[in-house]
């Protein structure tokens, strides 16, 4: 399955909604993650992929410094306009916000970017856990990269996109989702250090071993800008303070039960917060030495290993993933485990492709038997990151 947003399509839209034709059609994709959970923004390791779902941009250069930015997901809305001279944060929110605030975070990096006619659709399941907004951002970033001839690298546009969501938008995400949706290549994963932003594509050719990765979403809605994300992560820098470390990534799994015996006591809550990103981050070194060992069935129990730890630890999961979970797993599934900031979203489920049928219809079933919304299903095809298209 691919995008079903065409690059001529928005281009289209953008022509009649500005009357003219834009420069260029930019697209970025949403992201699915592998394994590696709440690890980013502890300087820890994740590997995600690129979903065949992604945010398009159309857009045109202006030299009258006027923004101009719109939604086909949120038509009424209309055109949102600002000029670049007057952004800051909290002059725009929304969707809108989203966009505004990738230039926002490049002219305050010293980047001479001016005004800006941007179109945007996106076939990314919003409130999924699969990174629409980075898509948004990262789409908005490469067009306005090439518009304006900035020459920064993918990887710096993902650092900048991040400092929108963060400091533009409110939201406290570390910078994989951003990562991932710029750097992603087709038909692998991205192996990714969040300290220094190394990098290495991993090859994921599931369809040569007979395996899919099918994502089923919950339908329940999470919010990053909720408070319990927040606190999880402030959580997890308290915890590093009093371990004396720069970030959780810097406690060696060997010494983790000796260095939770070192919390204060009056801090035992964050024990289970320190618990899951250290071994989180062993499960991410250990599914990339199977993958480079060509045993991609064996990452499985790894993936279910890695969903106790966010139900369990650091108490992220709620009853649908959990069931979804249990589902997969009784249906045949290799392995499953909940993907994104959780609170609901998405599950990402590596199954024979044969199974895959019957797991989301068992899922499906399951759902019905207590009266919940239906779950929608997909197969994950590791796919490109951002680039032009036209």
């Amino acid at each position: 399955m691919s995008s079903s947003i065409t690059a001529e399509t928005a281009a289209k839209e953008f022509a009649a909604l500005y009357g003219t034709d834009p420069d260029g059609v930019w697209q970025a994709p949403g992201r699915v993650n592998l394994i590696g959970e709440h690890t980013d923004y502890n300087d820890g390791f994740s590997l995600p992929i690129a979903l065949p779902y992604a945010a398009r941009a159309a857009a045109r250069r202006r030299d009258d410094g006027l923004l101009r930015v719109h939604s086909a997901q949120f038509p009424d809305a209309g055109v949102v306009e600002v000029t670049v001279d007057e952004l800051s944060p909290g002059g725009v929110t929304g969707w809108a916000a989203y966009p505004v605030g990738v230039v926002w975070a490049l002219r305050e990096a010293g980047h001479p970017v001016g005004g800006l006619d941007l179109h945007l659709d996106s076939d990314v399941p919003t409130g999924a856990g699969l990174s629409s907004s980075a898509a948004l951002e990262c789409a908005t970033a490469t067009a306005v990269n090439d518009l304006y001839g900035l020459g920064l690298t993918p990887s710096q546009l993902a650092v900048l996109a991040q400092r929108a969501e963060n400091a533009y938008v409110g939201v406290p995400c570390g910078v994989m989702d951003q990562m991932a949706s710029t750097c992603c290549a087709e038909g692998a994963a991205l192996f990714l250090d969040a300290r220094d932003l190394t990098q290495r594509q991993v090859p994921l050719d599931l369809a040569a071993e007979g395996l899919t990765l099918l994502v089923i979403d919950t339908r329940v809605s999470h919010a990053h800008s909720d408070n319990e994300y927040a606190q999880r992560r402030s959580g997890c820098e308290r915890a590093a303070a009093l371990l004396g470390l720069r970030a959780l990534r810097d406690l060696p799994y060997q010494e983790l039960d000796a260095a939770l015996a070192r919390l204060p006591e009056e801090d035992t809550a964050l024990r289970p917060l320190v618990r899951h990103v250290v071994t989180e981050d062993a499960r991410v070194e250990e599914v990339i030495a199977r993958l480079d060992a060509g045993r991609l069935r064996d990452i499985g129990p790894l993936l279910t290993e890695g969903h106790a730890s966010q139900r369990d630890d650091y108490a992220i999961s709620c009853a649908e993933s959990d069931l979804v979970v249990e589902t997969a797993l009784a249906g045949g599934a290799l392995g499953a485990r909940q993907t994104g900031g959780g609170f609901g979203g998405s599950i990402v489920i590596l199954a024979e492709e044969g199974a895959v049928g019957p797991i989301s219809d068992a899922v499906s079933a399951a759902f019905a038997e207590r009266g919940w919304k239906a779950p929608r299903a997909f197969p994950a095809v590791p796919s490109a990151g951002a680039r032009k298209l036209i």
